[in-house]
């Protein structure tokens, strides 16, 4: 296996050439088969199997029973190719699904979501990555317990791991069932185990090797399928084949149809949907400029604590391999958030302007209500439009949608060609599958090796442990089929939600046990669990009806978290003695970018 592994980091750059112009032509194949008139049910259940097909080849050859490339890829993946997986690991069901989404209905205040995610891989960089690769340990709460020295903090650490990346892989498997019940039209609660079936497929008997390059695979898969509908709808409303520097045209636009229609509150709400009533451009509220900043900053913190990520770099050859990964991740992760905007503004564009063909506001009734998109769509609960004031004109206030269906339904939208929408819908599943098998590997891969082997049972072999891994990945897994099958949130609150929990425990104890080297065990448990408790707590206020403190709404919990986090952490760290010599100079050696990782000889 080992030898295989070696001819195929050989020849990476040829095999995911062939794949990539495979992938291509499998397009083709499919636009070529629509013309022959086969439909539009059969093109997109083929895009869905055929690409999680492939995924799921990728785990079977990538099976492996060694401990180091399960849990961390053998530490051999290039820099460029662990950019790309982070990427794929990155951009998640809400980055592809939902974020657009979230533009769409929420205007100029989520373009926080976009500064906050890749403002975070700043801090990915500069403050985490190539220090924790130089660590040399196999998950955060093994860095977390290694530096406090410790089980408690390696147990708190392994709680708050759990809480964060379980709420965070719900909204993925949310995405995979929003994906499969419209393309194989099956309920909903029926396509969040579907998605989940897939998930396991790509991660159950490679673990993180598996995962790895499947991720890269599902990475091109998903660009692909987010760049093509929004040039293919800049070139047709005539802002080029690049829409990214000339969409603010469009959003002007979208300005002045809004006015025109009026964004006035629906007679009566659709429970689930949302309808039109924020301003694209302008922020709304007195509020608006702090909740932004605030959402950015949780979004930020919770970028650089999020464990997922943050295993993707101890998977690199070297500390200078880590952080090249990082300016990697960071570029592709660009292309797709630096499109989401467009996205959205072409999208809405394509509903209000009356000189499209696709527009719907405004027009008889009878005449919307029989489009094919508009049923197709409202037949598995995503969409209604309702004549509240019985003009027989369909207004903007009585246009409902699930926010999360933006991506999925613009080439419908956009009146393009079936293949089109199938092609977005397999590139949606691979963003929401690539992030749900990083987060399930991270969290069975904490309590197998973190709560398991380090604190039960340290002299299980490796086939205990790897079984043990396994077995775990399959409970969660379906857990966060359950939890999602209920809907408790939108995809992007959830996602919201999982920053901020992780942010709230795991940020301070990881950056200050980085650049502190006063910093000690009792001062990391402190911040850990009355920062996540506070943080639980600020939650579970807001949630159940209390007045948010300054506009900290449910989104932007973790402000309270990280504040309580580091107050506490400080504090009792200055009150309890120092690390011992042996900690403090271990942490000097984790800030030299040279030399082997501290902790090569222990595993």
């Amino acid at each position: 296996m080992a030898l295989m592994q070696g001819k195929f980091l050989d020849n990476i750059g040829r095999v995911y050439s062939i794949y990539t112009g495979g992938f291509l032509g499998f397009i083709i194949l499919m636009a070529i088969l629509e013309q022959l008139g086969v439909g539009a049910d059969t093109i997109g259940i083929l895009f869905v199997a055929f690409t999680i097909a492939i995924y799921a080849l990728i785990g079977w050859l990538s099976r492996t029973m060694e401990v180091d490339a399960y849990y961390v890829a053998g530490r051999q993946v290039p820099a460029v190719y662990n950019g790309m997986a982070t990427a794929a690991d990155w951009m998640s069901g809400a980055s592809f699904v939902a974020l657009a989404g979230g533009i769409y209905f929420g205007g100029y205040g989520y373009m926080a979501f976009i500064i906050g995610w890749t403002g975070g891989y700043v801090l990915v960089n500069s403050l985490m990555a190539p220090y924790l690769r130089k660590f040399g340990c196999y998950t955060v709460p093994d860095y977390i317990g290694t530096r406090y020295g410790g089980n408690l903090a390696r147990f708190c650490a392994v709680i708050v791991l759990v809480v964060a990346s379980f709420t965070y892989v719900t909204a993925q498997i949310d995405a995979t069932g929003t994906i499969a019940a419209r393309v194989l039209h099956i309920p909903y609660s029926v396509g969040v185990w579907f998605g989940l079936l897939g998930i396991l497929l790509c991660s159950m008997l490679g673990g993180m090797r598996a995962v790895t390059w499947t991720q890269v695979a599902q990475y091109i898969v998903l660009i692909i399928a987010y760049l093509v509908p929004v040039i293919w709808m800049s070139n047709v409303q005539g802002f080029g084949i690049i829409p990214h520097f000339s969409y603010g045209e469009a959003a002007t636009a979208v300005t002045q149809f809004e006015a025109q229609y009026g964004l006035n509150p629906p007679a009566e709400a659709m429970p689930g949907l949302s309808v039109l009533t924020t301003p694209h451009i302008a922020p709304v509220g007195a509020l608006a400029e702090w909740k932004f900043v605030t959402l950015a900053i949780c979004m930020m913190a919770g970028t650089a604590s999020l464990p997922h990520i943050l295993m993707r770099y101890f998977t690199t050859p070297s500390v200078r391999s880590a952080r090249r990964s990082v300016a990697w991740s960071l570029l592709f992760i660009f292309l797709l958030y630096f499109t989401a905007p467009a996205l959205a503004t072409l999208t809405k564009l394509q509903l209000l302007d009356p000189s499209l063909p696709t527009a719907i506001i405004g027009q008889p009734f009878d005449q919307v209500a029989s489009l094919a998109w508009i049923q197709n769509w409202s037949n598995v609960g995503f969409l209604a439009i309702v004549d509240q004031n019985a003009d027989n004109i369909l207004q903007l206030n009585e246009f409902f949608m699930r926010p999360d269906i933006v991506v999925l339904a613009t080439p419908e939208i956009a009146g393009l060609p079936y293949v089109i929408s199938g092609l977005v819908a397999a590139g949606g599943m691979a963003a929401a599958m690539s992030t749900a098998d990083g987060l399930l590997l991270a969290i069975a891969n904490a309590l197998s090796h973190d709560l398991y082997y380090k604190m039960i049972d340290p002299k299980a072999d490796t086939s205990v442990r790897l079984i043990v891994a396994r077995v775990l990945l399959l409970g969660i897994g379906a857990a966060g089929a359950l939890i999602a099958s209920l809907q408790l949130t939108g995809i992007l609150g959830a996602v919201a939600w999982a920053f901020c929990f992780a942010c709230s425990g795991l940020f301070f104890p990881l950056v200050l046990g980085v650049w502190w080297k006063r910093a000690n065990r009792q001062g990391a448990v402190a911040g850990m669990i009355v920062g996540f408790l506070a943080g639980s707590a600020y939650l579970y206020y807001v949630y159940t009806g209390g007045t948010p403190w300054f506009g900290l709404d449910h989104l932007r919990f973790g402000i309270v978290g990280m504040a309580a986090s580091l107050v506490s952490m400080v504090a009792v760290t200055l009150m309890t003695p120092a690390p011992d010599e042996e900690i403090q100079r271990m942490v000097d050696d984790t800030r030299v970018p040279v030399g082997p990782p501290i902790l090569a000889a222990k595993h």
